[in-house]
């Protein structure tokens, strides 16, 4: 029986993958001894997928390595612009890797234009990284600390192996599943670019302008209120306050967060164009790392928002007069809730 796109977006194909995989984490091995060719053959036969799967595992063991060598927990965070976009691109190309060389390679636009989109939002966000200083050995989230110190220590070598490595490399691997849908769609049909690819890339542009801005505004901010501090001026305004109210966190708290969020919701709608219009694929199993993700958004938010509140007063009117995430009109100042409260 020839497969259908039922056969790419039905749970239960999806669950049996993911548990085949889970009885298996062996790597499969040839007549030949040498691991490179082992590891090199079982690339060209397993589902791309369970590679990526794979290599998230090691990944995490890695990440839990390093965090157990120096105590410090963000090296998840040093991946996390940079995996993404070697499973997008993994995907893209792969094919063109085992192609027979007699028969006329089938190109895949949609799989392409998301790994590039994939790539620039790596470039971008690396680079913000590196900036702030966090490939640095010993830099760390200011939040691991703080998180660590409401956790028991027993409890918080379980949460640090199941959550800050496993679950958060895993998740790197299922917010780029909307490409490997994209990939295997393809096999059962080459479905043309199509209005929701466009829509896709349109608010993939969007997100990534949004959250580039915002992170610029941010630096800037920080940077000018470092040098103030450094230079003994008066605080004023925002600088007094501790946080940037000015630019888009006048209309949106974390303008960077929604902007985050609206590129992995983009990402997602490539799986569905995959399938437009001969298969309904709104509501497919690529949905489960983007809905992770939002869910992971709203407890970080939650923490911050916390952390800073406690460090900076104002920030609780600041909460009452904008938004959390979405961008909306401004409401009352800052400057005003302020002269109310005293």
């Amino acid at each position: 029986m020839m497969p259908t796109f039922v056969d790419v977006y039905g749970w239960e194909v999806v669950a049996k993958l993911l548990t085949d995989i889970y009885n298996d984490l062996s790597i499969p091995t040839s007549d030949n001894s040498n691991f490179i060719y082992n590891l090199l053959h079982f690339h060209a036969g397993a589902d791309p997928l369970e590679f990526a799967i794979r290599t998230s595992l090691l990944c995490a063991f890695i990440c839990w390595f390093l965090t157990m060598a120096n105590g410090t927990h963000s090296w998840v965070d040093k991946l996390w612009s940079i995996i993404p976009a070697v499973y997008a691109i993994h995907y893209a190309v792969r094919d063109m890797l085992y192609w027979p060389q007699d028969v006329a390679f089938k190109y895949v636009p949609r799989l392409y234009i998301a790994a590039f989109l994939i790539s620039v939002w790596a470039i971008r966000l690396t680079y913000n990284f590196y900036r702030k200083g966090g490939y640095g050995f010993d830099s760390e989230d200011y939040r691991w600390p703080y998180i660590v110190s409401k956790i028991p220590g027993f409890l918080w070598f379980f949460f640090n192996i199941g959550f800050t490595c496993l679950f958060q490399n895993l998740l790197l691997v299922f917010i780029v599943a909307p490409v490997y849908f994209s990939w295997k769609a393809a096999l059962i049909e080459n479905t043309p670019l199509n209005w929701i690819d466009a829509l896709a890339t349109l608010l993939f542009i969007g997100g990534l302008a949004l959250e580039t801005v915002a992170d610029g505004q941010q630096w800037a901010f920080q940077e000018g209120k470092r040098i103030a501090i450094e230079k003994k001026e008066v605080l004023t305004g925002d600088n007094k306050r501790g946080f940037l109210t000015q630019g888009l966190f006048k209309y949106s708290r974390h303008p960077n967060y929604f902007g985050e969020m609206t590129v992995w919701w983009s990402v997602y709608l490539f799986s569905v164009a995959a399938g437009y219009p001969t298969y309904n694929a709104w509501f497919n199993p690529a949905i489960v790392g983007v809905v992770a993700l939002t869910f992971l958004f709203q407890v970080s938010t939650t923490l911050t928002e916390y952390i800073t509140s406690e460090k900076y007063p104002a920030y609780k009117l600041y909460k009452k007069s904008t938004s959390r995430l979405i961008p909306l009109p401004a409401g009352v100042s800052l400057d005003e809730l302020e002269r109310k409260s005293q």
